[in-house]
């Protein structure tokens, strides 16, 4: 796995005078500030993996451990995409000030030469000599001015360039350290045992709800029927951190609760992009009502944090746990599908070609109360307008 001190490396580059503001857009940490706390999340989730000994405890490892590397790994991109364009932008800037430069350098050649005191002699006296000695002093500091600040932007382009040519070290790391954390998460989900459970679910009872039901709405009005020795909960109430609860999963937001899509269809929740095999995770401790393929949504995940609540997530590639499985905030509860960009692609993209062009799974999203679509943006912090 990759080492967390070469992240904290490459934070350090990042924080280069230019190369990303005190804040983010919208008041997010900085890619700098990204990479620094990615890579202590990543040294805390490999020391709490060391000690794992249970399949619980690995599970919850494995789960920090992803999510770590997966910021990681975004951090890298956004600041190396800033990287390429600081470095872009200063070259055309040297570009169009080649004459100047040219300029500038003769002529601090021909002042540093040999001349004698008699070179700068006036005509007029030594009044004359003194006064196109201080334009001649004037001038120099001027030149001197413009040298230093032609040598700081030259250097900074050999720092740009030198990053961007040990980035390909740094995201190999990466990659491999996500990719492993991925697999390593998928087993220790298929071994772990005993779950606690709120209630037994009944196959045959889904089937049939699955058969009967034509729309959502239809479905998780009926999902109390599938269930059996259903048992009482004492979870903390999810209503009130309603506006504060995290997002499932690294993303953004691409369309809203009632926004259209191309083809002008609406639906009640949110579709979140990520990036392929992003892991997805329950945001608060839950039940799990519901897993499998539904309709055509795919394979769908349906949580209960409470009676009279449901978070529904459509469009996962693979699903964890079973139905009636109860699950502590941010337990795993799927991947998202396509595949991961090989190490070439990731650099096509952090030299600024690809800008986004990694986000290319999407997330469909609703939160419903007594069986009503809600808007899932006044329920997630990340997802607010």
């Amino acid at each position: 796995m990759i080492r967390a001190a070469r992240l904290a490396a490459l934070a350090a580059l990042l924080c280069l005078p230019g190369l990303a503001p005190a804040q983010g857009a919208g008041g997010q940490p900085d890619t700098a500030q990204a990479a620094r706390q990615a890579a202590q999340d990543i040294e805390a989730a490999v020391t709490m993996l060391a000690k794992a000994e249970e399949a619980p405890d690995r599970v919850a490892a494995l789960t920090e451990t992803t999510r770590a590397f997966e910021a990681g790994l975004a951090a890298m991109r956004d600041g190396l995409r800033r990287v390429a364009a600081r470095e872009a932008e200063l070259s055309a800037r040297l570009d169009a000030r080649e004459d100047e430069i040219a300029q500038l350098l003769g002529t601090l050649q021909v002042m540093g030469g040999t001349g004698t005191p008699a070179v700068f002699l006036h005509p007029s006296g030594a009044v004359g000599t003194a006064r196109s000695a201080m334009i001649v002093a004037d001038v120099s500091r001027g030149l001197d001015q413009q040298a230093a600040g032609l040598r700081a932007d030259l250097e900074e382009v050999r720092v740009m360039r030198q990053l961007q040519e040990n980035a390909s070290t740094i995201l190999a790391d990466g990659l491999r350290g996500v990719q492993q954390a991925r697999t390593d998460l998928s087993q220790a989900v298929a071994d772990r045992r005993h779950l606690p459970r709120k209630f037994t679910e009944d196959p045959i009872k889904t089937a049939l709800l699955i058969a009967s039901t034509e729309t959502l709405d239809a479905f998780a009005s009926g999902l109390t029927q599938i269930a059996s020795n259903e048992r009482a909960l004492d979870l903390p109430s999810v209503r009130d951190r309603k506006g504060q609860i995290p997002s499932p999963v690294q993303g953004r937001v691409l369309r809203r609760a009632g926004q259209a899509d191309a083809a002008g269809i609406t639906r009640p929740g949110v579709v979140l992009v990520t990036r392929p095999r992003a892991l997805v995770t329950s945001p608060v401790a839950s039940t799990i009502r519901y897993r499998g393929p539904l309709l055509d949504l795919g394979n769908v995940m349906i949580l209960e944090p409470e009676p009279g609540i449901l978070f529904v997530f459509a469009g996962l590639d693979v699903v964890y746990g079973a139905s009636g499985d109860i699950l502590a905030a941010g337990a795993p509860i799927g991947l998202m599908g396509g595949t991961t960009p090989d190490l070439g692609a990731m650099l096509i993209e952090t030299n600024g070609n690809g800008a986004d062009t990694e986000l290319s799974e999407t997330l469909y999203m609703e939160v419903r109360q007594d069986n009503i679509p809600q808007d899932p943006a006044e329920w997630f912090r990340e997802m607010k307008e």
